[in-house]
């Protein structure tokens, strides 16, 4: 049977972005940033084109999270996607979501292959606790 908490999820998947709460590094205060994010079945996904953000390192050392969608918090812990494999299919999973963005992510996908650019994006899975 599935969760409330899911099916929550479910309703609100259409939404543009979520909250994140996530904790610092070193100060381990709390901090927030609206984030994409896609639900894929009972997985939620978060993606960023650049990894070196504060956010990003943050919720690698502390992978508690707090995600806020329409209103409703629930908690989880989130895994940094090391596998190329797993990496890309989020990321076509985000693709698929945010599809009228297509043209800035075809730019940034020439210039990756064209050797002008670096790919610094990233991907994590989040585990309902």
């Amino acid at each position: 049977m599935e969760s409330d908490t899911l099916k929550g999820l479910r309703r609100a998947a259409g939404k543009r972005t979520l909250i994140l709460t996530h904790s610092g590094r070193k100060s381990g205060k709390a901090y927030q940033v609206p984030i994409w994010f896609v639900l894929d079945g009972d997985r939620i996904f978060l993606g960023t084109a650049n990894v070196n953000r504060q956010w990003v390192r943050n919720v690698q050392k502390t992978p508690q999270v707090k995600l806020t969608i329409a209103g409703k918090t629930i908690e989880g812990e989130a895994r940094f996607l090391t596998d190329p494999a797993e990496h890309e299919r989020a990321q076509a999973i985000m693709r698929k979501k945010y599809w009228m963005y297509w043209p800035a992510f075809a730019v940034v996908r020439i210039l990756l292959a064209a050797g002008l650019a670096k790919d610094h994006s990233g991907s994590f899975e989040v585990t309902i606790t």
